[in-house]
């Protein structure tokens, strides 16, 4: 009788060890579903009304869209809207879907760049599905309207130095030819 017990015991502690097992395996697969889908842009690399559509399932979404402005491309990316979901990866494909003749790489799907996008439309596509998001509409861009400014200035002061360059010399050498036709 005694050894029946155990058995019993040890085939209930089965039971409950698989039992926690399926539900960390369903929270996991929920977890890995979960997720912000982004909208990101970077006028000083790709123009205006160029955006950038992709998921991450960190918890600081901002480390990752941080990433992809690093080193590969001259100017940090600018986040016009983050959602979380439940679902990233379903959100993501049906705004993909909403954008997807607009695509820039017809070729690699990976690249997740579309062009020509009015980020209203991406705005009331999320509201329309009971999604809500603070949209930005204008592209801070800061360091690329800095570095604009200062090829302004640089231009400007280049600008004005040929001029006093052409005034000098030609002024300098009028006035030594006028001398000399008068001598």
């Amino acid at each position: 009788m005694e050894k029946l017990t155990e058995q019993i015991q040890s085939l209930e502690s089965k039971v409950d060890e698989a039992h926690n097992k399926k539900e960390k395996a369903v929270s996991r697969a929920q977890l890995t579903k979960s997720g912000f889908v982004y909208v990101i842009s970077n006028v000083g690399s790709f123009g205006e009304r160029v955006v950038k559509i992709g998921m991450t399932r960190r918890m600081e979404p901002m480390e990752r869209i941080a990433e992809l402005g690093d080193a590969s491309v001259p100017f940090p990316f600018d986040l016009h809207a983050t959602l979380y979901s439940d679902n990233a990866p379903e959100l993501e494909g049906a705004l993909h879907d909403f954008v997807g003749e607009k695509r820039v790489n017809l070729v690699n799907p990976r690249k997740e760049f579309y062009y020509g996008i009015e980020l209203d439309d991406i705005e009331k596509f999320v509201r329309e599905r009971g999604l809500s998001a603070q949209f930005i509409k204008l592209a801070e861009a800061k360091e690329y309207r800095e570095t604009l400014a200062i090829r302004l200035q640089q231009q400007e002061r280049t600008s004005e130095s040929r001029q006093d360059a052409e005034k000098f010399p030609s002024s300098l050498f009028g006035a030594a030819v006028a001398s000399d036709q008068a001598g």
